[in-house]
């Protein structure tokens, strides 16, 4: 008589996995977009280079989030927050900023933040099942940077700049 094997896997602890990955130290981007004639962000760290030809990047957005229901057909910009964006990053995180005023550039094919160190406008390319996220991936339409900035960066739960 033969055993049947189980699909037993333990159960993760999820706080401690996040700890982990937090070690992981990243950049940190605000994805913006037009949606029904306003301009919409999202704070995100899950954001890489995919390829150069076609040029290609890949963010990764909360699957339940606006910006993971609204992005799937639309141009997007990528912008790579510098360390003074720190306020930046948290209005668009939900935790708006008392007095803190966003300047938009409306050069390209997708609303950016002015004051990026880097930016990325995107026309749609694909999307993929990333489970509780969805992964989205833009053909790079225009970019640019500001070679005189420094990054905003997550590392462990808190904000960096580097040194």
């Amino acid at each position: 008589m033969t055993a049947q094997l189980q699909d037993v896997q333990p159960k993760l602890d999820t706080r401690e996995l996040r700890n982990t990955f937090g070690n992981f130290a990243t950049g940190v981007t605000v994805v913006t977009y037009g949606h029904e004639g306003g301009v919409f962000g999202a704070t995100v760290n899950s954001f890489t280079s995919v390829s150069m030809e076609p040029a290609l990047v890949l963010v990764s957005l909360m699957r339940s989030s606006k910006a993971g229901q609204l992005l799937a057909d639309r141009p997007f910009a990528i912008n790579v927050l510098n360390d003074a964006q720190h306020a930046t990053a948290m209005q668009f995180a939900g935790k708006p900023q008392d007095g803190h005023v966003i300047d938009w550039n409306y050069d390209g094919v997708a609303p950016r933040l002015a004051d990026s160190l880097a930016w990325f406008t995107c026309r749609p390319w694909r999307r993929y099942d990333g489970g509780d996220h969805v992964l989205v991936l833009g053909e790079v339409a225009d970019f640019g940077h500001r070679p005189d900035a420094e990054p905003l960066v997550f590392y462990r739960g808190g904000w960096r700049a580097v040194s």
